[in-house]
């Protein structure tokens, strides 16, 4: 019987060309220009999944972009993954700082990947870490080594906020049944150090808009003498973390988990080098949240952070305006127990609370999510550690992730199951950044990984 490394050792460049294929499609759900091309790049998905071994594969028509679902059901009696992932991307601005253009997929070798990466929007977020799937139920099928039953639900909305999956789910439960789901949209420590994600952060997004006078106005003129909507904003913006980088927003950190001592000690056992952080992002400090290490800020911590800002004139040379509006989009990450809906109204009285005589303020909320945990007990997380223990040769690391997947949250409500985050990308890859990569050997990895938790998931499950 031809192995998991063997399948990969023949298939290894048609494996690679199919996903540069794939992430040449610019499937930007944010953005409408691009509504076409996410809407082929579903049906693209739908076609890979019929090759790889699934009976049947449906096109699922939403509110929004559809959901493309598929199954391989070998035997009722045996246990059911569903694998989720999402098909569409981030926009690529700022396009000018990007060093290839970003749905032009080039590979190239960098001192992390030393066998190469490959570089374009979506390679590690979350189309080559998704597509790993299909490449391990292909090998699965065609080697008949597929030991249980498989469902795939493979979103178009995840980069705004899954609201269509949101709908969707409730009314399909049957359909997506399943004993344990399967998710590849995070990362790991180090290629030598692998981990598994047992925590997600939730989110709460919104846009606010600050408005002085009913046009824009000649600083000369008016200068000092109406309130400037970009200089109250910025104030506003400034004053919701105190000295100690604490938010001040009331009432905000009221559910916040706190961490044990010994809680703490355990995550603080991860390899984490400062300095080699630092030197990543050419930074000569970090910043954050007085009383917490750097990893402590990133995953079990509540952050607040300004996304976009805007307002008056950014064009060439000068115009001497005071403008009637100024703009920002601000994010929080919420830990568990905080409810993204409660922050979001936190925020929205706060906000309008504090701002000045002389503008009115409007807080639109955009979207967000619920925080997650995973128990490390659970048969799907030891299934998945000893998928790495037989890959890597070592036990993954337990880790908590500071970004968020809100509709982990939303399966385990609707469809009462847990959630397996088995990710392979790297700090590094620069997901929802210019030049954004995955490695050539991650790619690979979580290919010859994934059949592995089929076996033990299988295996555990009688």
């Amino acid at each position: 019987m031809q192995t998991i490394q063997e399948y990969i050792q023949q298939n290894k460049q048609r494996f690679l060309e199919e996903l540069i294929n794939l992430l040449k499609m610019p499937s930007v759900s944010a953005d409408p220009a691009y509504n076409q091309d996410v809407i082929n790049t579903a049906d693209s998905i739908r076609e890979s999944l019929l090759k790889a071994g699934c009976d049947t594969v449906e096109i699922c028509e939403t509110p929004g972009y559809p959901i493309v679902y598929g199954e391989k059901i070998i035997d009722p009696n045996l246990p059911t993954v569903l694998v989720y992932g999402h098909y569409d991307v981030q926009p690529a601005d700022p396009i000018d700082l990007w060093d290839s253009p970003p749905f032009e997929p080039i590979i190239k070798k960098t001192e992390i990947h030393p066998e190469g990466a490959i570089f374009a929007r979506g390679s590690c977020d979350d189309k080559g870490q998704m597509y790993m799937h299909v490449k391990a139920l292909e090998y699965m099928t065609n080697t008949g080594n597929l030991p249980c039953n498989v469902k795939f639900m493979i979103e178009g909305e995840e980069e705004v906020g899954s609201e269509s999956l949101a709908w969707f789910v409730p009314r399909n439960k049957e359909k997506l049944a399943n004993d344990v789901i399967l998710i590849s949209d995070t990362g790991m420590i180090a290629n030598d150090i692998p981990s598994i994600t047992t925590g997600l952060r939730g989110l709460s997004y919104v846009e606010v808009e600050v408005t002085g006078p009913n046009r824009d106005l000649h600083s000369g003129l008016y200068g000092g003498a109406v309130a400037n909507p970009i200089n109250i904003l910025t104030k506003m913006i400034a004053s919701l973390h105190d000295e100690n980088n604490h938010i001040t927003i009331p009432g905000f950190y009221d559910k916040v988990e706190e961490l044990s001592k010994e809680e703490r000690a355990e995550m603080a056992k991860a390899p984490f080098s400062l300095e080699a952080y630092k030197n990543a992002l050419a930074i000569d400090a970090v910043y954050g949240e007085k009383g917490y290490t750097t990893n402590e800020r990133n995953s079990i911590r509540p952050t607040l952070d300004v996304n976009g800002i805007w307002g008056g004139y950014t064009g060439e040379g000068a115009k001497t305006v005071i403008a009637s509006k100024a703009y920002a989009k601000i994010s929080m990450r919420l830990v568990p127990n905080q409810e993204w809906q409660e922050i979001t109204t936190l925020f929205k009285k706060h906000f309008e609370s504090i701002a000045p005589a002389g503008v009115t303020v409007k807080v639109t909320p955009h979207h967000g999510g619920q925080g997650y945990v995973t128990p490390i007990d659970n048969i799907g997380y030891m299934a998945a550690s000893k998928a790495y223990q037989e890959t890597f040769g070592v036990r993954p690391i337990p880790q908590r992730s500071g970004g968020s997947i809100p509709i982990v949250s939303l399966f385990e409500k609707e469809l009462e199951s847990k959630t397996i985050l088995m990710g392979f990308g790297l700090n590094s890859d620069a997901i929802h950044s210019p030049n954004e990569h995955f490695g050539v050997w991650n790619y690979l990895k979580g290919i010859e990984t994934i059949p592995y938790f089929y076996q033990y998931f299988t295996e555990l499950s009688k």
